[in-house]
């Protein structure tokens, strides 16, 4: 399985999953049984689905779960959702909206133009304060914004 949307992975062992749209026969709900992460997506052992056939009766098929069920940090990955979100910075204040968010191997980028012109705002524990606020609270380390407002 792929991520879609460019979500980071997120199935796990027993996180209970719908496929949709659903066979025609068969079970509706799974539970993710056997999960490991490749560099192309996820190779997934789903519950009910014993033999090859029923597997690829699922191929281009969406997984959907319950939002309660996946990681607290979900929304921080939801690029729909984040873009045209508004960043404030502890320091220099509103820097302005979510333009582009930039996939790394190791943390998101937040493409950020506003006043200070584009800033790029790494997606770290240490500078996202809060991403359910409106807007979005960051703590940006020095020499990202100078002191003038223009961008370093």
């Amino acid at each position: 399985m792929v991520p879609a949307h460019g979500l980071p992975l997120l199935l796990r062992k027993g996180l209970e999953v719908v496929v949709v749209p659903p066979r025609l026969k068969g079970p509706r709900v799974h539970v993710v049984s056997k999960c490991v992460d490749s560099p192309t997506g996820q190779l997934v052992l789903l519950s009910g689905v014993e033999t090859l056939q029923q597997a690829s009766e699922l191929v281009g098929r969406t997984v959907l779960a319950r939002e309660a069920d996946l990681p607290k940090d979900y929304a921080l990955h939801d690029v729909d959702a984040l873009l045209g979100c508004e960043v404030e910075d502890a320091r220099h204040g509103l820097l302005g909206r979510i333009e582009e968010v930039m996939r790394g191997p190791t943390q998101d980028v937040w493409i950020v133009l506003g006043p200070y012109g584009e800033v790029l705002v790494p997606v770290v524990d240490e500078v996202v304060i809060d991403f359910r606020s409106d807007p979005v609270r960051v703590d940006l380390p020095e020499g990202l914004v100078d002191e003038e407002g223009e961008l370093t």
